[in-house]
Parts: structure tokens; C-alpha cells; sequence
């Protein structure tokens, strides 16, 4: 037996906010099959935050990392110093 729409909606929106957004992603990548690209994206994005939480790397300011891509692109070869 399903539920009607509006029920159902009812019952997603009394979910706490993380339930709630793990269920949309669910409901818009059932929209679209996923590409071996997309996979592939999926499970370097899930690596890179797992590194962060873990405490392996430490993110860096937005600001900061545009200005090591910028000074990547015009070719200043001591831009980028690893963190430790």
C-alpha cells in the first residue's frame, strides 16, 4: 500500500534536517542513472571528506586555495607548500 504524496511529504519533513537531505539526494539521483564518471566523482568526493573528518588533511580557507590555483596558473613554481 503507498502513501499519498501529501502524507508522505508530511512524514519527510518531520525528519530530522540530516534525514531530510539524505533523502532528497536519494530522490534526485533516482532522476538520473549514475555514469561510471559520476561514480567515479562520488567516491573521490566520499574519500576527500572522509580524509578531512579523519583529521588526515586539514582544509584550507577558499580564499587561500584560489590563490595557490592563481599562482599555479601563472607559474610561480613554490606556490603550493603541503601542510603537515
Amino acid at each position: 500500500m503507498s502513501l499519498p504524496v501529501e502524507d508522505l511529504a508530511a512524514q519527510a519533513l518531520s525528519l530530522p534536517p540530516e534525514d531530510r537531505a539524505k533523502l532528497v539526494e536519494r530522490l534526485i539521483a533516482s532522476f538520473e542513472p549514475r555514469s561510471p564518471a559520476q561514480t567515479a566523482w562520488l567516491t573521490l568526493a566520499r574519500g576527500r571528506r572522509d580524509e578531512v573528518r579523519s583529521g588526515k588533511v586539514d582544509m584550507i580557507p577558499g580564499e587561500e586555495a584560489l590563490a595557490r590555483v592563481r599562482a599555479r596558473l601563472m607559474g610561480e613554481p613554490s606556490c603550493w607548500v603541503p601542510r603537515v
